[in-house]
């Protein structure tokens, strides 16, 4: 099963997406919250594996709530947090991204798109609302604070790994890259686990955060 926590300053938003969610037969809401501080204080009671957060909540926003969850947490696998917001490209999603958030998915998505959503992000897949996704990336690597000093980490990789990587950060999913590649998908999941490893980050969203942010990958490549 896979535990949720919903985090949202309006209480029908967070009852529907309750009611969506604890419908499905892998999916347990576990809680709720109607502000950021509230929500890192559920999480570390709860334990949830997967976080809906709001980005606009009262007493801490959901940014800030992100960063506390996934900066001050003292468990070693911290809930994955997926971002929801009502605006496509909304300054807040950038800044998410870089608090560590797993994902986002606008919150006018179909039903099918938040069940969906969860457990891609639950499972490590990352960065979410396909529509958006392409330019949510393209733009992220144009914004301030980019080409950052690389990782020594990226030497480790291989070059088909570095091949990889540059696929995941154009937004190709596993699929797409074994058939850019030629080969099984099953070998493109093994090296992306293999990259997140040696990178020491918790899912491809993250990765992709390092692609660009190292200018491994620049937008228009």
């Amino acid at each position: 099963m896979i535990k949720v926590l919903i985090a949202d300053d309006q209480a029908m938003v967070r009852q529907g997406f309750g009611a969506l969610l604890g419908a499905q037969p892998d999916l347990v809401v576990v809680g709720d919250a109607a502000n950021g501080a509230d929500a890192v204080g559920a999480a570390r009671r709860l334990d949830p594996d997967v976080v809906l957060m709001d980005v606009r909540m009262p007493v801490l926003d959901g940014i800030a709530a992100t960063r506390q969850l996934l900066d001050g947490r003292s468990r070693d696998e911290p809930p994955r947090v997926l971002i929801l917001t009502t605006f496509d490209l909304d300054d807040y999603v950038y800044e998410a991204l870089r608090a560590g958030a797993s994902g986002f998915l606008l919150k006018d998505a179909p039903a099918a798109d938040l069940v969906n959503a969860v457990r891609v992000v639950a499972a490590g897949d990352g960065l979410l609302s396909p529509s958006v996704t392409r330019r949510l990336i393209a733009e992220f690597a144009t914004r301030p604070g980019q080409h950052r000093p690389r990782p020594v980490s990226l030497a480790s990789l291989t070059d088909r790994e570095t091949e990889v990587l540059r696929l995941i950060a154009r937004g190709r999913s596993n699929s797409e890259i074994a058939a850019d590649l030629v080969v099984a998908e099953q070998t493109v999941k093994t090296h992306v686990g293999r990259i997140l490893s040696k990178l020491g980050v918790r899912d491809r969203a993250q990765a992709v955060v390092v692609a660009y942010e190292s200018g491994l990958v620049t937008a228009g490549e």
